[in-house]
């Protein structure tokens, strides 16, 4: 049987449940489906930053050369396994092709908007809505060991400051004296006042809770497998039976390439990869770090909350291989000894992995699908899915809505991938 929505979104991850409440905010109706589970990709094992600071794009100058050295070292912090895999290349060479000055500076931009919208927003939802998240305006450090490493982080600064970012450079002597967590040998730090962080997991669940009790219903276990347009506007093909819909918003994740054929957006088979990454949770240690920080030379985040402690990042591209790599997730945890007194905690909670959603220029795809009058588009959010999803949600609700975004959509629109 047929059931009637005013709007679909397809996905149930932070992205999926951000475009969602926005979209009830804004006075429509919604209907949440999901292959899985509420929050069960990306969304549930990152490590809850919220980092305007992060505003610099993976695709660097640079980055192309490292990633090539690191081709043999599989526990590199960036691992590109060797593999015959044509799309993985074909995403690997445009996103070489982003690899300049220019288009770095051009994807800072872009992102840095989306990422300093999100923030003030998420920060008004969790308290409009009372979301129990564990939310701390608690601010992020770089934290450095060697002192070239420390001189060439410091390069990204005049851009971050241009783009509002509060930046504080500390010494080494200086750091690890306010940093009692930190082992000796410090060379610097940066510090980001203006950074957040929250548990994930709960902050996904509290905005699943909040879209139920205005009024939106999410659909567990609810595939997608082809959306048609048809005389009420579009015909959503599930697991579960047909939905007709008058728009659908698709933000799946790392899946959404996987939907490309039948969502009819053959575009983003190219401009998207799975990019996987890996954390391990542990019970808190006796002594942690007072804030977040980047463990910069191994490309390690650790984060602390009251019950529990957190090691997380790696990027390997190895497509949908969900196999947990022991020699990685022992990366984090070396690296982690490198710095810290107490680098894990007494018992481990739980050993993770999951995939982002990495654009080839690292940048979110956010936008209607040209040519599909009542499609939509919401993913692509690499790394920063959390810290961008409030500013996605309001932006995508407002281009559906036909109201005024608060930031310019351009960057992010969906023509850019063909």
């Amino acid at each position: 049987m047929e059931q009637r929505e005013d709007v679909v979104v397809v996905g149930a991850g932070v992205i999926g449940l951000s475009c969602a409440l926005a979209l009830l905010e804004a006075g429509r109706g919604v209907r949440v489906v999901d292959a899985g589970r509420v929050g069960g990709g990306s969304s549930h094992g990152n490590c809850g930053t919220i980092t305007p600071s992060h505003a610099p794009p993976l695709a660097a100058p640079g980055v192309v050369l490292r990633a090539l050295r690191w081709m043999l070292t599989p526990d590199a912090p960036l691992y590109v396994p060797p593999r015959l895999d044509p799309m993985l290349w074909r995403w690997l060479w445009r996103f070489a092709g982003r690899c300049n000055a220019g288009d770095w500076r051009a994807s800072a931009l872009a992102k840095a908007a989306l990422l300093q919208d999100s923030r003030v927003r998420l920060g008004d939802w969790i308290g409009r809505h009372g979301m129990d998240c564990g939310f701390v305006e608690s601010g992020e450090d770089y934290v450095f060991r060697d002192g070239r490493a420390f001189e060439h982080g410091q390069r990204e600064l005049g851009l971050l400051r241009e783009l509002g970012i509060a930046v504080e450079v500390v010494d080494g002597a200086a750091y690890e004296s306010l940093e009692p967590a930190m082992k000796p040998g410090v060379a610097g730090a940066i510090r980001f006042s203006g950074d957040a962080m929250l548990r994930p997991d709960r902050y996904v669940a509290e905005l699943a809770r909040v879209v139920r009790a205005r009024g939106g219903r999410i659909d567990e276990d609810r595939p997608l497998h082809r959306v048609d347009a048809c005389a009420a506007g579009l015909r959503l093909d599930t697991g579960a039976g047909e939905l007709l819909a008058r728009d659908a918003v698709v933000a799946a994740g790392a899946w959404s390439p996987r939907l490309a054929t039948a969502i009819g957006v053959p575009a983003l088979l190219q401009a998207m990869q799975p990019g996987k990454g890996y954390s391990i949770t542990y019970s808190r240690p006796a002594r942690v770090p007072r804030r977040p920080m980047v463990l910069r030379e191994r490309a390690v985040c650790v984060t602390a909350w009251p019950d529990g402690f957190r090691l997380g990042s790696t990027m390997e591209f190895s497509g949908f291989d969900a196999k947990l790599n022991a020699r990685r997730l022992a990366a984090l945890e070396r690296g982690a000894a490198e710095y810290l007194h107490e680098p894990v905690g007494a018992q481990v909670r739980e050993r993770w992995c999951g995939w982002r959603p990495m654009s080839c220029d690292d940048i979110p795809i956010i936008g209607a699908v040209p040519g599909r009058r009542g499609l939509w588009l919401a993913t692509g959010h690499g790394m920063m899915g959390m810290g961008m999803s409030a500013g996605t949600g309001q932006l995508l609700a407002d281009l559906v809505s036909g109201t005024a975004p608060g930031i310019d959509p351009a960057p992010y629109r969906v023509e850019r991938l063909a």
